[in-house]
């Protein structure tokens, strides 16, 4: 299932206060029962279009076109991981001049990500990385330490945060009253203008191409 309001619209409603656009994804199931869609080509190819979307799009909603990034919960961190950490599948169709623009991210935000594209098998092009999970997550803690580990080795810019005492699933705090999980928000806008993606002049050249 889309849990598309504690991890979207209520992350993209905390992000808004630093300024920051966000575009909440509706994309296909391929978990679902009875789905067609598989999730490397499907689900993946939805968050790929829709960075090449608001790349093209940038002029319109005045955001920088070399400042995109992707954030995933869990099964959308999976996502986030196939799309910035791993090639893009050969085989895709490139029909129109949209799908010519680049479908990688300019940064990737990966929120306790699930197992799916990790190891990832080109971190060498992997973009900046903020990554969070709970110490006491079974699923996606695993994952979560190995993608840092592997950016590390690959001299690639990354941080980590394990918050202690923390299962999965606490996206933005609404079920948490832990004052990390309350707060985590702040640690990714503290890295984001640390690594320069707040506060950019919008003077970037168009779109650009893979």
């Amino acid at each position: 299932m889309l849990v598309f309001q504690n991890e979207g619209m209520a992350p993209a409603k905390i992000l808004n206060r630093y300024g920051i656009t966000v575009f909440v994804l509706r994309y296909r199931l391929a978990r679902e029962p009875g789905s067609t869609y598989t999730i490397e080509r499907d689900a993946a190819g939805d968050a790929r279009r829709a960075v090449r979307w608001v790349r093209a799009h940038a002029a319109e909603f005045g955001v920088s076109p070399r400042r995109i990034g992707l954030m995933g919960f869990s099964a959308g961190g999976e996502l986030v991981s196939l799309v910035a950490d791993n090639p893009e599948p050969g085989d895709e169709v490139r029909s129109d001049r949209l799908a010519r623009i680049s479908g990688r991210p300019d940064f990737q935000v990966l929120v306790y990500p699930g197992p799916l594209g990790i190891p990832a098998t080109d971190v060498a092009h992997a973009p900046p990385a903020f990554i969070a999970a709970g110490a006491l997550d079974t699923c996606c803690a695993g994952p979560a330490l190995t993608l840092f580990q592997q950016l590390q080795e690959a001299g690639r810019a990354a941080e980590l945060h394990v918050f202690s005492g923390v299962g999965h699933g606490f996206n933005v705090g609404v079920h948490d009253e832990r004052l990390s999980i309350q707060h985590w928000p702040d640690r990714l806008a503290d890295w984001m203008s640390d690594e320069g993606f707040l506060n950019v002049p919008h003077d970037e050249d168009e779109p650009r191409d893979p």
